[in-house]
């Protein structure tokens, strides 16, 4: 069976390299699923976890946006950041949605409220691909 080459690459350096069936991530225009053989396009990602799945397992991944580049057999994930669930300090990540509750519900600056914001969707995402490890 055919199988995408998935690499996944931040500022600090590749975080995964592997041979898997199917790659699910969120772009800004939607959901999308790649098989090999998936026709070559670029996209913006959005702040959510990318799932890899190969014949034996599963894995997610948390990535803060970015852009994903397919070709027929690769799928290159180039992210801001990106976490594997073993990665993620559950305790740290509650902490950082909590101050980014606090802060959306401050009443802040409309720069300050969007920051708050993106730190919110951050802290959600990597609790979310923790739990769903």
């Amino acid at each position: 069976m055919k199988t995408l080459t998935v690499s996944v690459v931040t500022p600090d350096g590749p975080v995964i390299e592997n041979n898997y069936d199917m790659v699910s991530c969120k772009t800004e225009s939607g959901e999308l699923g790649i098989l090999p053989g998936h026709i070559p396009l670029v996209a913006p990602l959005t702040i959510s976890g990318v799932r890899l799945k190969s014949e034996n397992s599963a894995d997610i991944i948390a990535v803060n946006g970015g852009f994903v580049e397919v070709r027929p057999e690769k799928v290159t994930i180039l992210a801001q950041s990106a976490e594997l669930p073993s990665d993620i300090d559950i305790e740290r990540a509650q902490k950082a949605k909590e101050r980014a509750e606090r802060r959306v519900n401050s009443g802040a600056s409309d720069i300050d409220l969007m920051r708050a914001e993106l730190a919110l969707q951050r802290a959600i995402n990597r609790i979310d691909v923790k739990e769903k490890a």
